[in-house]
């Protein structure tokens, strides 16, 4: 005759897959949303847009010559008397003079401050890739916690009718049912509390990472332009899991991999393409140096009224003219090293160029190999791992129901499989988190297409 605790393992284990997911939030957050939201209300982007208009109106500014100076003195004044009728050379003097930049200086000037001001927009295209693959990694965090949770608590119903069967069968000393039975299946409930406990840790931290990004931001506003009070709170996020496509995905595939390939992709990247523009800065900061062997001229003009003599004779006025420039004889410790100077410069930010393809071209052969062991591992899950674990508990139940086996392998058994199904859930997220890091490295500064559209490509 069969134990009455073992009919009901049975017919729980039949009605575990029936049980519904569960989710704490009325409004979830799906990652488009996420995305969209952090790249709207990002002040970061704004300030940028005004660093830009800065350094353009400094452009117009550079092309502008300097204000004339203008000078009013009392020239030749007796000291005796200070009367000005006395004596013939004083005079009331009004100078003017205007400094003249050195060669093309100011024309460079602009054109340099024009370049720079082009940085701008391939940074904030930066910015907005690097948000979207931020916000996409807190994202799923969430998403990997708050599904584990679901499955904890998908058999954490179980466990609780579990442990209430084995306590009656044990009370009614109808069955087989041993002591340690009773304390291993609490002993497993308790842990499967403790498990909850740390992913709703696990949620709660992503989600607290997650909605600064989605302060509301008016940068027309008087204050400080962020609706912290107003801005909407996310608890969850949506239940199912997006499609994230990797981009280049038919280059990035063995078959058609090249590192110059990579490196032709890499370097269209907006951070890299800002590098680019910063050298040429740096170019005209050389041409800018060179202009320092170019003398500088000033011109001075002046006019100098003289009053009538004591007699009543009229004096002549004076008119002045002139040019003062300097002459770069001594240019071994001053203009050639302002020329070197500029130079190395320039070629440092060569270097600097070299070393972000450098590191971002490994950084992308690292994540596509860690995406290749990703594939193959969920698709040893999918295709045998999680339909073995589930034959193997239905099995232990079976055999335990039939006096066959015992309630410790019944308990391993389900908890193996809820085990292989979060490591399922977890090798499919880290599987786009880490499509989301390539996508990042791969951004092409003229692609305007979303990165979170399409299929996945296979790298089995």
């Amino acid at each position: 005759m069969f134990d009455t605790s073992k009919i009901l393992v049975l017919s729980l284990s039949m009605l575990v897959s029936g049980l519904s997911l569960r989710t704490d939030a009325a409004q979830p957050l799906g990652l488009q949303q996420a995305i969209g939201l952090a790249q709207s209300n990002d002040p970061w982007l704004h300030a940028s847009k005004l660093n830009q208009h800065a350094i353009e109106m400094e452009s117009v500014a550079a092309s502008a010559l300097p204000d004339p100076k203008v000078s009013i003195s009392m020239a030749n004044l007796p000291t005796d008397s200070w009367d000005i009728n006395q004596e013939p050379m004083t005079q009331f003097k009004v100078g003017m003079s205007q400094m003249l930049p050195r060669g093309d200086e100011l024309a460079i000037k602009q054109s340099q401050l024009k370049i720079d001001a082009s940085k701008h927009p391939l940074l904030r295209e930066d910015r907005k890739a690097k948000l979207s693959a931020q916000v996409a990694q807190q994202w799923l965090d969430a998403f990997l916690a708050q599904q584990t949770i679901a499955l904890i608590n998908k058999d954490k119903e179980l466990f609780v009718q579990l442990v209430d069967a084995v306590k009656a069968s044990y009370a009614s000393t109808s069955g087989n049912t041993r002591q340690q039975d009773v304390i291993r299946a609490q002993l497993e409930l308790v842990q499967l509390d403790d498990r909850l406990t740390l992913q709703y840790q696990a949620l709660d931290t992503a989600i607290a990472n997650l909605n600064p990004w989605l302060f509301e931001y008016n940068n027309r506003a008087t204050s400080n332009g962020l609706n912290i009070d107003g801005s909407p709170i996310f608890l969850s996020v949506e239940k199912q899991l997006p499609q994230i496509a990797l981009q280049h995905g038919e280059q990035l595939n063995r078959a058609h991999f090249s590192r110059a390939m990579l490196a032709k992709l890499v370097a269209n990247h907006p951070a890299i393409k800002a590098i680019d523009i910063e050298e040429q800065v740096a170019r005209k900061g050389v041409e800018l140096a060179h202009q320092r062997y170019k003398p500088q001229w000033q011109l001075n003009a002046s006019y100098a009224l003289r009053d009538d003599t004591p007699m009543g004779e009229n004096r002549a006025d004076f008119f002045s003219v002139g040019v003062t420039f300097d002459m770069p004889l001594f240019s071994r410790n001053r203009q050639d090293k302002l020329v070197s100077a500029s130079i190395s410069q320039s070629e440092a930010i060569k270097t600097q160029k070299l070393l972000k393809l450098k590191n971002t071209i490994t950084e992308i052969e690292k994540e596509l190999k860690n995406l290749q062991r990703l594939s193959q591992r969920e698709a040893l899950y999918q295709s045998q791992l999680l339909n073995q674990t589930y034959q193997q508990a239905e099995a232990a139940v079976t055999a335990y129901t039939n006096d066959d086996g015992n309630f410790a392998e019944v308990v391993r058994s389900r908890i193996s499989e809820l085990n292989t199904r979060i490591t399922a859930l977890s090798i499919q997220v880290d599987k786009l988190k880490t499509i989301t890091r390539i996508n990042y490295f791969l951004t092409q500064s003229s692609d305007q297409s979303s990165h979170y559209n399409g299929k996945n490509h296979d790298f089995n």
